[in-house]
């Protein structure tokens, strides 16, 4: 079951996102926040918000059941999984408090967006170790396609608001989880 919310949970999650961003035509992807939508009245709040919470509620699920049972064999793979499994938890919170709630938003959104890069170079070592190389270099990849976006932003400030940081960062985590979930699910 872990292995599979590793697939459902990002095709939940960028469903809602992008189905919310195509119900508010004001959206802007250089002068929005992702989060600018879980705020908006009518449908695209409650999606955006629901989006989160749920992807997030699944993404719980591939840490603990999919993620800590398949490298959990290792102190290094205990602690990679508990990383990713406290970036879910901030996903959910980023859902659950909006915008409104400030500045906890703020801090939930900063903590999934830093904890999930770290969670995967941590989770990289225990691939490693665990000589899964091709893993180890993918989630590496991976864990600076989720990073980088942000470095650049603070670096040459490439956009004005932060939608396209936001969703390239999550892209890379939810591309990563698919592979991880399809791999475990192998015989």
């Amino acid at each position: 079951m872990g292995a599979s919310a590793g697939i459902v949970a990002p095709a939940i999650g960028f469903t809602c996102i992008l189905i919310a961003i195509a119900s508010y035509p004001a959206f802007s992807w250089t002068n929005n926040a992702l989060s600018d939508l879980g705020i908006i009245p009518g449908i695209t709040g409650p999606l955006f918000n629901f989006g989160l919470v749920a992807s997030g509620l699944l993404s719980f699920n591939f840490a603990i059941f999919g993620l800590f049972t398949y490298l959990g064999k290792s102190g290094v793979g205990k602690i990679g999984s508990a990383f990713f499994a406290a970036a879910t938890v901030a996903l959910i919170a980023i859902g659950v408090f909006n915008e409104s709630f400030s500045p906890t938003h703020y801090l939930v959104s900063v903590a999934f967006f830093v904890l999930a890069p770290i969670s995967l170079f941590i989770t990289t070592c225990a691939f490693w170790l665990s000589h899964q190389r091709g893993m180890a270099v993918f989630t590496v990849a991976v864990g600076v396609a989720a990073a980088l976006p942000w470095l650049l932003l603070f670096a040459f400030n490439y956009v004005p608001n932060v939608a396209v940081p936001e969703f390239v960062s999550g892209l890379a985590v939810s591309a990563w989880a698919i592979v991880l979930g399809k791999k475990m699910l192998k015989p």
